[in-house]
């Protein structure tokens, strides 16, 4: 892959995560990258899009005061040169499980990409949980700047996106030796539940805590068993979700 790959940058912490740096600064020497990403934080806003929004020149490129989403429509049909792959993160704690898949602003941009025909790949490191709230700064992102660069280099010409439409990749912190990379398939475990006191309830993801314990629940082969091993995952997905037809569904629909 030449320089003259073009790249759109995105995220959900906000343009001036250092994730993002991170990524900018690797990727500007493999391509040309046009940065479209939230002016602030839009964690776990899923695919929710406000359809107006002001936008603002930025170092980087340009700054959004909108969702995900509406950063991908807006770069990849009005602000930048069309894109040959679509880039988000990287996220500042991981996104794993197939449970977070829709509710991860990061993945979300990835899977608006793909709307449009676009690879893409979301990128997220594992904070763990005694280290929140996290304080990272872009050396911390290193190998997964180094990850989503070789992906970039190969994966496109490899033909992976004749198979999947995005790829959803996350990190452990680094250590001094090489992290392996490994093909995973989304966590099914979840565990989250809720509490309330006078008259406020509150939301528990347990997820996290298991990421930290002895005893991970999560099978060999999954996203959040590779993290935890302290390999970096990569999961191919497609959007949109897959259609699974049943002989009972279409006999109730034949008899209404």
């Amino acid at each position: 892959m030449t320089d003259s790959l073009e790249i759109l940058l995105t995220n959900d912490d906000g343009i001036d995560s250092p994730g993002i740096r991170a990524l900018y600064d690797a990727l500007s020497k493999v391509g040309n990258v046009t940065t479209v990403a939230p002016a602030d934080d839009q964690s776990a806003v899923g695919r929710a899009m406000t359809y107006e929004v002001p936008v603002r020149e930025h170092e980087l490129g340009y700054a959004v005061e909108g969702t995900p989403s509406d950063c991908v429509v807006a770069g990849l049909a009005e602000l930048g040169p069309y894109p040959d792959v679509v880039v988000s993160g990287c996220n500042e704690g991981a996104n794993l499980g197939a449970y977070v898949l829709g509710r991860s602003g990061t993945v979300s941009a990835a899977v608006e990409a793909a709307f449009f025909g676009v690879p893409a790949l979301a990128t997220s490191l594992h904070v763990p949980q005694s280290e929140w709230p996290p304080d990272t700064d872009p050396r911390d992102y290193r190998e997964v700047a180094d990850a989503v660069t070789y992906l970039l280099e190969n994966a496109l010409d490899a033909g992976v996106f004749e198979e999947a439409d995005y790829l959803n990749l996350n990190a452990p912190l680094p250590t001094d030796d090489h992290t392996p990379m490994v093909v995973t398939r989304p966590s099914h475990v979840y565990d989250m539940d809720a509490t309330e006191e006078e008259g406020v309830v509150t939301l528990h993801d347990n997820m996290w805590a298991q990421m930290d314990s002895p005893d991970l629940p999560d099978p060999e082969g999954t996203d959040r068993r590779a993290v935890y091993d302290g390999k970096i995952s990569v999961s191919p997905l497609t959007a949109p979700h897959t259609v699974e037809r049943h002989d009972s569904l279409d006999e109730l629909a034949e008899r209404f």
